[in-house]
């Protein structure tokens, strides 16, 4: 039976024999979404800083930014998991170790 390492563990983990992305990119993925929304809500507040048109405008910007950010974060976080779970699934049906 394997040893489940903790996140500080895995980041300590200076061999790279262990992955973490796949087991925390729902943090990953919760966590850009944050702060995308972060940014975008500070730009529709500098844009009704500047005049209410302006504002109107950057929030229609910024929704279609958003939606963009959603997409780009989630194509990129699935290419990373489904990689390194290939790479993981390589290494098992092999027989070998990751260490060169």
């Amino acid at each position: 039976m394997s040893e489940q390492k903790g996140f500080f563990e895995l980041l300590m983990d200076f061999s790279f024999q262990h992955s973490m992305t796949a087991r925390y990119a729902k943090l990953l993925y919760a966590l850009h979404l944050l702060v995308g929304l972060i940014v975008a809500i500070w730009q529709v507040f500098n844009g009704f800083q500047v005049s209410t048109a302006q504002g109107l405008l950057v929030l229609l910007v910024v929704v279609l930014g958003y939606f963009f950010w959603i997409l780009y974060v989630r194509i990129g976080l699935e290419f990373l998991v489904t990689f390194f779970r290939t790479a993981d699934t390589i290494v098992r049906s092999s027989g070998g170790s990751r260490e060169s």
